[in-house]
């Protein structure tokens, strides 16, 4: 039995909400039932120097959990003065995520800075960075769109990220805390909306898995990206 008394398929209640911040051209509030996740889009006329002149644009994330998002308080990384390795390694996910379903070209020599801020941590926080971030760069898009900034179709498909792990033997879909921290195998799948795997990560805690308990793994994250895809269809139609 897990933890939430969920079945091994199912999803925590995942909710988009589009819009929520009033000067960002697009924007999202991602729940994974107690992760929360707001994220925005912000458009810019500027570019990375290596850039320039090439015809395409660019799109880039940044990632940063709030000082309570967990249940002590986490000092922020600027007061650091850096940021830590993972803040580094989900940022780029993001990015290197979101750049695989975006015509570069078609958005011209521009830049859509994606920044998710963990607002409430309960396990997956990237997973619901990156499905809540497509809805916001959609946003964005079609904010171009009717600006008459863009013409051609900028995004080619969804994207949607979602945590599996075994916990007490058994394959199970999207993590919260209490099983994550606990579970035997932790992976985190990024895919298309047609089922294609843009990064798979994952990682044995305890014991080594096997290829079949992978395939499992595989099987309950394209179950769950399917089913985020279609809320995200829904969120912005």
């Amino acid at each position: 039995m897990r933890p939430s008394r969920r079945a091994p398929d199912e999803l925590r209640p995942v909710t988009l909400e589009r819009g929520v911040v009033k000067h960002a051209e697009g924007s999202c509030l991602v729940k994974f039932g107690d992760t929360h996740v707001l994220v925005t889009a912000t458009l810019e006329d500027r570019l990375p120097p290596w850039l320039k002149g090439q015809g395409r644009g660019w799109v880039t994330a940044e990632y940063g959990m709030l000082p309570r998002a967990t249940s002590e308080r986490t000092r922020r990384e600027a007061s650091a003065g850096k940021q830590s390795g993972r803040t580094v390694e989900i940022q780029r996910l993001i990015g290197r995520s979101l750049r695989t379903i975006i015509n570069l070209e078609a958005l011209g020599e521009r830049q859509i800075t994606v920044d998710c801020d963990v607002l409430q941590a309960d396990g997956g926080t990237r997973t619901a960075s990156i499905t809540g971030a497509w809805v916001a760069l959609a946003d964005c898009v079609n904010w171009m769109k009717a600006r008459n900034m863009v013409k051609a179709n900028v995004l080619r498909d969804n994207v949607a990220a979602i945590s599996c792990g075994i916990y007490n033997g058994t394959p199970v879909l999207d993590l919260d805390y209490a099983e994550d921290s606990e579970a035997q195998t932790d992976a985190n799948f990024v895919m298309t909306g047609d089922g294609r795997i843009i990064e798979v990560q994952g990682t044995a805690e305890r014991e080594p898995f096997t290829q079949d308990e992978l395939l499992a793994l595989m099987a309950l994250a394209q179950k769950g990206i399917a089913r985020l895809v279609d809320l995200q269809k829904l969120a912005v139609a």
